[in-house]
């Protein structure tokens, strides 16, 4: 039997990334959270009623930010915690603890807003003028129209964690309680789970490998359809309440309010990719089956190189000098910010029992970026931790010239840098080498990982979201074959006969946590 992935305890720590700049332990998290209950007490003992005067606000404002820099570290701390191993007990309470008390903490602070936004028009005008915090203030008068009483907004904070929930039982079902049967390949048996048939399974080269395990990948999930369905609808209902509450005419239009992108915006690139980029995705897709030999083209093909036979390899330590090569054009700052990733720890690439999927970057403020990856070795992984390492460089400079009330960009910008850094290594590795078969490699990444996942995968999600809230928008409740038949609508509109729709390819609705973040706002980012 093939050797599944090694328990947490036992991956190399220089493999693994140091919360120590966060916390030195757990009881110091633990200790750093009861005081904050008390510093968010005692600020809205202080303000509450108060906050009538430009200066008087101004000294709120920065107190408030002081305690919200301090909820961002202990945010990230349970959530960085967990996320490497999310069967760790302690790791668990850890993050229960938090839940419970992050509302205690946001209501006590929600009266700013509130008392701010009752102030007279020509007050309002003056604190964006005389306040450091012009952007917020300026987002924030953008919000008033839709702000509810200050009663109101005190109860939805308090209600926060609850309002998480969908978020946490997703990822619960998900990383828990889902097993997938293993399957037989040659003589050998491989075992499944998310990790596996993401990073390994889903783009192997051999047809009949690819399909067993895309089919033991299926009929796992599909087990918990219905409970992931409910799961999913819980957050849409709830969206669509506070969306309602809050005067917007639809949930689509709430969640694209903060970002400052309209919904033109988001319907026309998303029509745009239905209508101008289906028929060229359609000949990417007969020409995989021509290049792989393929009797038919199946939805589990997708993922599949251009070139089937080359995967070139590479370790973590030689990674380093492809990242430094690749972005030294961006300054000597930012590549001693790079140098500072790998020597401090603040990657974790290792592959481990519990470990959550995909990648991401976690910045917290005053302390610095965390890179979250499954080190597969592949040398696809290099355009992976340039991505993220993206996000770290975007928000360590945004830190260092951004108060923290300012440093948050919008969604539709913030995959810019990140992507950018995708393009660059492209651009490295093409131009350095001189082996014609790793050019060829180099461009059919870019198409089959960089492109296909950014202008189709995350895209075609923005699709099917569109037509979820449409339903919701009308009161339609969502169930296991509505989300099904969405999602395979979707899937046979972009691609047409060109890809024969297998079963289980309606199921990929249930693979993204991105659903209960929010993430519609960031659907629209990366074209």
């Amino acid at each position: 039997m093939s050797q599944g992935l090694p328990l947490r305890e036992d991956v190399p720590v220089s493999e693994t990334w140091d919360l120590v700049d966060l916390f030195k332990d757990d009881q110091q998290y633990y200790e750093s959270i009861d005081a904050l209950v008390q510093q968010a007490n005692q600020f809205h003992h202080t303000y509450a009623t108060t906050l009538n005067s430009i200066e008087q606000i101004n000294t709120a404002l920065a107190e408030l930010e002081n305690i919200l820099i301090a909820l961002d570290r202990l945010s990230n701390y349970a959530e960085l915690r967990l996320s490497v191993d999310t069967s760790n007990i302690e790791a668990q309470v850890l993050s229960a603890k938090l839940s419970t008390t992050y509302g205690k903490i946001v209501s006590q602070l929600s009266f700013v807003e509130s008392e701010i936004l009752e102030l007279p028009e020509e007050i309002l005008q003056q604190l964006e003028e005389a306040c450091p915090y012009q952007h917020y203030i300026k987002q924030l008068i953008k919000q008033k129209p839709f702000q509810l009483s200050a009663s109101v907004e005190q109860v939805l904070a308090t209600l926060s964690p609850t309002l998480n929930s969908p978020y946490d039982l997703y990822g619960t079902t998900k990383m828990l309680d889902i097993t997938f049967d293993s399957f037989e390949h040659d003589g050998t048996t491989y075992p499944v789970d998310y990790a596996t048939f993401e990073n390994d399974y889903e783009d192997n080269k051999n047809p009949e490998f690819r399909r067993k395990s895309f089919k033991s990948f299926s009929d796992g999930i599909r087990k918990y359809q219905h409970t992931t369905a409910a799961t999913y609808n819980m957050q849409v209902q709830q969206e669509k309440i506070e969306a309602d509450l809050r005067g917007f005419e639809s949930v689509i239009d709430y969640l694209l309010h903060s970002q400052e992108v309209t919904r033109d915006m988001f319907d026309r690139q998303i029509d745009m990719i239905m209508r101008d980029l289906a028929p060229v995705m359609q000949k990417y897709a007969k020409l995989l089956q021509r290049i792989h030999g393929l009797d038919n083209m199946r939805f589990e093909d997708l993922k599949i190189s251009v070139d089937p036979d080359y995967e070139p390899e590479i370790s973590i330590e030689d990674s380093k000098n492809y990242i430094f090569g690749a972005l030294s054009v961006l300054g000597d700052d930012y590549t001693n910010m790079l140098r500072e990733a790998y020597d401090q720890r603040w990657i974790d690439f290792a592959q481990n029992k519990g470990k959550d999927t995909g990648a991401f970057c976690a910045s917290p403020y005053f302390t610095h970026s965390y890179v979250f990856i499954s080190w597969t070795g592949k040398m696809a992984e290099a355009f992976v931790l340039a991505h993220e390492l993206g996000h770290a460089g975007h928000f360590t400079l945004a830190q260092k010239h951004q108060p923290y009330l300012e440093s948050e960009a919008s969604m539709y910008f913030v995959e810019a840098p990140s992507t950018m850094n995708e393009m660059l290594m492209a651009n490295y590795l093409f131009n350095t080498s001189d082996n014609p078969r790793f050019k060829r490699w180099v461009i059919g990444s870019i198409l089959s990982r960089t492109y296909y996942h950014n202008m189709v995968t995350h895209l075609l999600e923005a699709a099917y979201q569109r037509e979820v809230y449409h339903k919701v928008d009308q009161g339609e409740s969502l169930n296991a074959p509505t989300l099904n038949e969405i999602m395979l609508n979707v899937y046979k509109q972009f691609f047409g006969d060109a890809v024969d729709m297998t079963e289980g390819a309606e199921l990929t609705w249930m693979r993204q946590p991105h659903y209960y973040m929010d993430y519609i706002r960031i659907r629209i980012l990366l074209a």
